[in-house]
């Protein structure tokens, strides 16, 4: 945490004995971290902001052992070790804590030397790298100018200077990206290089908090699911929901991250006129709008496919519209909805080989997806649920439609 003359405004309590620092008033935070189940805390003096809305709290309310300000402040990415994985590191001085469900790990505070083996004391900022967005999982420590890279198996130390980066007082992941935040502002940089490409930096507030007069970007969306209607959805290996309507995409970590909205271009930057149908396949992912199919490479950003897009005829030997598209769990056939029709594709095959064509119990469906469960087919806020894809082949009356619920995609009920 750097000393910064931003001023702390204040804002009365609702009990009229205490006042409460206010962060849409533009203040800079000490750290920033998310817990074990997703929720996300802001720390500045000896108050916490829980989530992106809502009045600071004494942070003894979460960190009973807190009686102050934190350095810096981490959640362990180390799936390798479930004893550590998912704890929250805070540290000031020279001293660190751990805490798994808001309780201190026994043996905490200790020195940071013990944990950390070369990491500096009196930290600015901390966040975690796992790996494949940095070269092995790992911890970015920030001190001044100096980028502390604590790798988690050898715990070893290497050291970088990337004096182009403001002085971040607090650095936070989300959605694997990384965000470098000084005073009332944030700056996005790539982990490994510290490159930081776009247009920065930017105000958190419309970004990271809900604020009166300031708009919001990849903030966490509210969706009423009786307004629920999508262009396509597919789901990826790692569980994630991809949710793409008009020119936006929503994405659901369902995990514990919960739903945000973003435009399509931030990750498929070619897309720039919606999708019609999306299917996940051996780490790519298909994206379908007119008669071009976009294949990207999965990771922690999206690559397009050197020689993409083609055409439907070229890469899955069919013609027209496409309504909806799914490939089930460990298969390796598409399934493609065109009107009441759909269209098995083997998808292992060069050139794709069409296995069955079928006739749909009813048609205007607008998106499709499959995993272990079963196959959901959605018109507007209803869904229809098969088992499998032959028993949707050899249904001749549609079943009763069921409603869409937020357990199922993350809507509002």
């Amino acid at each position: 945490m750097q000393l910064s003359n931003l001023k702390v405004i204040l804002i009365s309590h609702p009990d009229g004995d205490s006042a409460l620092p206010d962060r849409c008033a533009g203040i800079e935070f000490d750290a920033i971290t998310p817990d074990d189940k997703g929720q996300t805390f802001f720390f500045k003096g000896d108050h916490v902001w829980k989530g992106f809305e809502g009045d600071a709290q004494p942070s003894s309310q979460y960190f009973k052992e807190l009686n102050g300000h934190v350095d810096a402040a981490f959640r362990m990415h180390n799936p390798e070790n479930q004893g550590d994985h998912d704890h929250i590191y805070l540290f000031l001085d020279d001293k660190v804590f751990s805490y798994f469900e808001h309780t201190l790990e026994e043996g905490y505070p200790k020195e940071i030397q013990e944990d950390f083996p070369g990491v500096p004391t009196h930290l600015d900022a901390a966040v975690e790298c796992p790996k494949g967005e940095c070269v092995t999982d790992s911890v970015l420590f920030f001190k001044g100018p100096d980028v502390h890279v604590y790798d988690i198996v050898t715990k070893t130390v290497k050291t970088k200077t990337w004096p182009h980066l403001p002085a971040c007082t607090s650095v936070f992941r989300w959605l694997e990206h990384y965000y470098c935040f000084h005073g009332h502002n944030f700056t996005r940089f790539q982990p490994v290089t510290g490159e930081v490409t776009g247009n920065y930096p930017k105000d958190a507030r419309r970004y990271f908090m809900r604020c009166p007069d300031f708009g919001h970007g990849g903030e966490r969306t509210t969706l009423k699911c009786s307004d629920f209607k999508m262009d396509a959805i597919t789901t990826d290996d790692t569980g994630r929901m991809y949710m793409f309507k008009g020119s936006n995409y929503m994405r659901l970590d369902t995990h514990r991250d919960g739903l945000h909205a973003f435009p399509i271009t931030r990750s498929w930057k070619e897309l720039t006129n919606g999708v019609d149908a999306v299917f996940s396949y051996n780490d790519r992912i298909y994206l379908i709008k007119g008669d071009q199919v976009y294949i990207y490479k999965a990771g922690a950003h999206f690559t397009l496919i050197e020689g993409y897009p083609k055409t439907l005829k070229e890469e899955l030997n069919i013609e027209g519209q496409v309504d909806a598209a799914f490939v089930c769990p460990g298969q390796r056939t598409a399934h493609i909805i065109q009107g009441r029709k759909i269209t098995y594709i083997n998808l292992a095959a060069t050139p794709r080989e069409i296995t069955l064509d079928a006739p749909l119990p009813f048609g205007d469906i607008d998106a499709a997806f499959c995993l272990s469960d079963g196959i959901k087919i959605f018109q507007g806020s209803n869904y229809y649920h098969y088992d499998s894809p032959m028993l949707l082949v050899m249904s001749r009356i549609a079943p009763i439609p069921l409603k869409v619920t937020s357990a199922m995609v993350g809507c509002e009920d």
